[in-house]
């Protein structure tokens, strides 16, 4: 099997975990979709160096985190999407999935992007750190910081829709 048919299998079987992580980070399908082929874009050009790693799914989310976390330091981030865009139907609760995003959204980005991989796609400490290229004890600050900031904000939803 040659380097592309690899890689277009890779790709087929993972880019749709790698779009929800993506829009669990920022909110719009549209530039999860974006960020998505950034991310598969990047791992393509590096596909020979990707394959020799322990775990390629892994690889490949790291990618992902780093473009979402560029993204959102070039000007061009400012971008709105207009019109209402339709979130996929998922199994759980939509109110408490929408409720749990609009939290998630008000946590800075670095933030968002540890409670994620930390919760969301179960990775250790280490790994996060090793991610997102912080030191273990920012991660483990930050992810008690974010859960506290997180618990207050459903408090507050809670107490606006029940009074």
């Amino acid at each position: 099997m040659t380097d592309d048919e690899q890689f277009a299998e890779f790709a087929q079987a993972h880019a749709e975990r790698l779009r929800t992580t993506a829009f669990m980070l920022c909110r719009d399908w549209h530039l999860a979709q974006d960020l998505t082929q950034n991310a598969l874009t990047k791992l393509f050009l590096n596909w020979r160096r990707a394959v020799q790693s322990d775990n390629l799914v892994a690889y490949a989310q790291k990618i992902l985190f780093r473009v979402f976390l560029d993204h959102r330091r070039l000007r061009s981030s400012s971008e709105t999407t207009p019109g209402v865009l339709r979130e996929p139907v998922h199994r759980e609760s939509h109110e408490l999935r929408l409720t749990m995003l609009d939290a998630l959204a008000r946590l800075p980005e670095r933030d968002r992007a540890i409670v994620i991989l930390r919760y969301f796609e179960d990775y250790s400490v280490e790994r996060v750190a090793d991610v997102l290229d912080l030191p273990t004890t920012v991660v483990k600050s930050q992810t008690r910081r974010s859960l506290a900031k997180l618990r207050e904000l459903l408090a507050e939803d809670q107490l606006a829709l029940f009074g």
